[in-house]
């Protein structure tokens, strides 16, 4: 097993072990989820002692031991069925003191670990993170539709900015990871085109390709902050020109 952030688990800080029936799929969620989040520590458990299909009981302990060393916090998002009840299983053998330490997400695989992922790197806690995981989905209905729609309501704290997207990709996963985790960090409710502004996936979800102009909605003590930052960010193309 090896973790996208090298070194032993710190302290009390939140990891995400990934549970599949495959090895090579439990691997690429860590990658993908390690893009938007590099300095978090994801454990790949995918597949049997053998390194067949299916899952080990053996690998999921080893795992859940090492991210709940010296204090440390673990969110275990798994793929389908027998992953869950294994799971179960063996925080119930482990024992109170890492049962305490370990929260198993009802969320999808992919979109949880990259949500979970972000949230970590944001500082959230372990009841952050599992939230995040299991908030992964929301569909773009819920925002409440784009500036002026109904679900937008006005207040004077409002400030507004349409931003023209500059990287050649447009607001692929790279890229809006790194605008959600900027807006994350910020005392602002920002929504891009309708959509909050720390979710990469809904970011992703707009399909936002070059030349397109977002219409930024930013409120809270930090909202003039918040539109400079993103301004920043979109129009210098994100870091990728």
């Amino acid at each position: 097993m090896s973790g996208v952030s090298a070194g032993r688990v710190s302290t009390g800080r939140v990891s995400l072990v990934i549970v599949s029936h495959s090895e090579a799929l439990a691997t690429g969620v860590m990658q993908l989820a390690g893009q938007m989040a590099p300095v978090v520590t994801i454990l790949p458990v995918g597949g049997t002692d053998a390194g067949g299909l299916g899952t080990s009981f053996a690998k999921i302990a080893a795992a859940l031991e090492e991210v709940t060393r010296d204090d440390g916090r673990a969110v275990v998002l798994t793929d389908i069925g027998s992953a869950v009840m294994t799971t179960e299983s063996v925080l119930e053998v482990l024992g109170d003191t890492i049962r305490a330490r370990v929260a198993l997400a009802d969320a999808p695989l992919v979109e949880g670990a990259v949500a979970a992922a972000l949230a970590v790197a944001g500082g959230a806690d372990l009841a952050g993170v599992l939230a995040a995981a299991q908030g992964a989905c929301v569909s773009r209905a819920r925002s409440g539709g784009g500036p002026g729609e109904p679900g937008m309501s006005k207040t004077v704290s409002e400030v507004h900015a349409t931003i023209e997207v500059m990287n050649p990709l447009g607001l692929h996963a790279r890229p809006a990871a790194a605008l959600a985790r900027a807006m994350s960090r910020l005392e602002a409710t920002v929504t891009i085109d309708g959509v909050d502004a720390t979710s990469v996936l809904e970011l992703m979800a707009l399909g936002a390709t070059r030349g397109r102009r977002l219409k930024l909605v930013a409120t809270g003590p930090q909202a003039t902050a918040a539109r400079d930052a993103a301004t920043r960010l979109i129009t210098s193309s994100l870091g990728e020109l």
